[in-house]
């Protein structure tokens, strides 16, 4: 336990300082660039033997930092990775009954979603940083929430076959949580009305979609019979195992925020305040 909390530690006062340390990208693109290739390292443990690990690393390294600095794509790729993350869904619920997704196409797919979860915390980065870290935080805490929960009255499991220990009331507690967080910042951010509400749903929806990746991590960490998706951070495993939730929240928190800005649902006057205000309350 005490491995895990200095690890934790460690890796906050990086990421941390890689947001914040510079308003340029000089910090964030080297811990962007290294966690997308450490994190499709280990997706290669997860795929069917074939092909080179080494050509799959290149590739989606090589796809996923073009497509950072190509803001004209980015809406492409989040928007893509909903349909995978849809596909997903249906996937758990059937495990291990079918397995036909479970081929050449988690090539595919994986490329696709690292691209998206890159691309997105990059360009939700560029907002504010602080925009990034309420992702986090969201996440974060709705994972704190929906363990004590689920400890304490989890009864009814939401995929037995993939995560024995998670379960709808875990699930409720999770939202719960996230929601007071939700709730408290969109209401110093002086949001009322349908840009609360809005604000509020996607939130929610963000944190539901997070469980989706954690699920679909370990069904694929089930079919490929391993434990870890690596052992580079002491305690915790590998990269996936640490963002797998982030790999599915960031690129709809993403996608959401930028469709709420598209239709004015926040309004002129708070898009003009919300970055200070937002820095200025955490």
């Amino acid at each position: 336990m005490w491995q895990r909390i200095k690890t934790a530690i460690v890796l906050v006062l990086i990421v941390g300082f890689a947001l914040f340390a510079s308003q340029t990208p000089i910090f964030v693109i080297p811990l962007l660039s290294a966690g997308v290739l450490i994190a499709a390292h280990e997706w290669t443990k997860l795929m069917p033997k074939w092909g080179s690990p080494i050509t799959f690393m290149t590739i989606t390294f090589i796809l996923t930092m073009m497509s950072v600095f190509l803001p004209q794509t980015w809406v492409f790729w989040w928007g893509l990775s909903m349909i995978i993350w849809g596909m997903a869904t249906m996937w758990v619920r059937q495990y291990p009954k079918k397995e036909s997704w479970y081929g050449r196409r988690l090539a595919y797919m994986g490329g696709v979603i690292l691209t998206a979860a890159i691309t997105a915390m990059y360009g939700l980065w560029q907002m504010s940083p602080w925009w990034l870290m309420y992702v986090f935080l969201l996440v974060w805490c709705a994972d704190s929430g929906a363990y004590f929960v689920g400890r304490k009255f989890g009864r009814r499991k939401m995929a037995p076959n993939v995560s024995p220990n998670k379960s709808f009331e875990g699930l409720f507690g999770g939202l719960l949580t996230a929601g007071m967080v939700a709730t408290i910042v969109g209401v110093y951010l002086q949001l009322s009305g349908m840009a609360l509400f809005w604000f509020l749903v996607l939130s929610a929806l963000t944190v539901g979609v997070s469980v989706l990746g954690d699920l679909f991590e370990s069904m694929l960490k089930r079919r490929a019979n391993i434990k870890d998706s690596g052992n580079i951070l002491p305690g915790h495993g590998g990269v996936l195992d640490r963002i797998d939730s982030l790999l599915s929240a960031t690129p709809v928190f993403a996608l959401g925020f930028w469709i709420l800005l598209e239709l004015g649902v926040f309004g002129e006057v708070w898009m003009t305040t919300y970055m200070a205000t937002l820095a200025d309350m955490l």
